[in-house]
């Protein structure tokens, strides 16, 4: 007989999406779990299981990089009146931390709204939405009403549905607007091209600084034919690659990396300084791609809370499959071992 998998808690309750406002205020105003020692017993199993299996996200350089390029385009964007403001597409392959990177932006930028307009609850300055697969324009312009909580019925047409949302956006003081996945519509086909000219024209009416996340923009449709000659003469491209790791310089980024990862671990017997130790072979098996990464750790933190062993060797490392780009960067690697 198969055991039900278990959440891990009792009365689990999915958290909403950060694609829906109510998801989105949760995820900039929930605090990391905390990073109190854990050796005095005061959490419980389902707590601990829950801290790993969040683990903060780590400041890298393409972070600061992408901050820094939205916060000059957001300046630039401030006082234009006519036509589509410029915008960021943050390009990369995939697990390459895009839609992290993406995510941590906002957050940023809403956090230091509040702080601008104290007691203002109202104001929405950020929208974060994914661009559905097999999108239509009032497809994508519904996800825009779904964010923001408006109620979209069958009888609403698409121009309607978008005069609504323009409407809103500019009365709630949005000037962020992030979307995700914009690889996903195919410019080639009639409805991915409409959806396109939609994006376009969203960008004029919302007097807010656009960022998209794509996987390998260079080489999707979007950026082909005139309407790609319109984005890429109003976007900015931030490729955002894989850390290296050939010169000294690299080495350090990535080592200080596992090594802020290390620091968040709450395992009873993990020696400190073990992943560090194991940076190289960490970089290997995942390629540089900081969602590989994090996979790796928080699995096998939550591996070695589970069987009792509290720590995390390279033997445990090597026995978690990660996603399949890895696992075929890592193929060498493993044979090795």
């Amino acid at each position: 007989m198969v055991s039900p998998i278990s959440t891990g808690a009792v009365g689990f309750a999915p958290l909403a999406p950060p694609t829906v406002w109510q998801g989105w205020d949760a995820f900039v105003h929930r605090a990391p779990a905390s990073a109190r020692d854990v050796t005095d017993g005061a959490w419980s199993q389902a707590e601990r299981e829950d801290y790993h299996s969040e683990l903060a996200v780590m400041r890298t350089p393409a972070m600061d990089s992408v901050f820094t390029a939205v916060r000059r385009l957001l300046l630039v964007n401030r006082r234009q009146q006519a036509g589509a403001r410029r915008g960021l597409i943050i390009s990369g392959p995939a697990t390459t931390g895009k839609t992290t990177t993406m995510m941590a932006l906002g957050r940023s930028f809403q956090l230091a709204d509040a702080r601008q307009h104290p007691g203002h609850t109202e104001r929405r300055p950020v929208l974060f939405i994914s661009v559905p697969p097999a999108a239509t324009p009032k497809m994508l312009v519904s996800e825009f009403a779904r964010f923001l909580g408006m109620p979209v019925t069958d009888r609403l047409n698409q121009t309607q549905i978008t005069g609504a949302v323009c409407d809103l956006l500019c009365e709630l003081g949005t000037q962020l607007v992030l979307i995700d996945d914009v690889h996903l519509l195919d410019t080639q086909r009639r409805a991915g091209a409409e959806t396109s000219d939609q994006l376009k024209h969203l960008g004029e009416r919302i007097p807010a600084t656009f960022v998209y996340s794509a996987i390998d923009v260079e080489t999707s449709s979007l950026l082909s034919g005139v309407r790609g000659a319109q984005i890429a003469g109003r976007f900015k491209i931030f490729r955002h690659r894989p850390l290296a790791y050939a010169t000294e310089q690299d080495r350090a980024v990535w080592d200080d990396l596992v090594g802020a990862m290390e620091d968040l671990l709450r395992l009873r017997a993990h020696r400190p300084g073990t992943l560090v130790k194991h940076a190289s072979y960490l970089h290997a098996r995942t390629g540089g791609r900081i969602g590989s990464l994090s996979h790796l750790i928080r699995e096998a933190a939550l591996i070695a809370l589970t069987e009792g062993t509290e720590r995390i060797t390279k033997q445990l490392l090597g026995e978690v499959e990660l996603d399949a780009a890895a696992e075929d960067q890592a193929r060498p690697v493993r044979r090795k071992q």
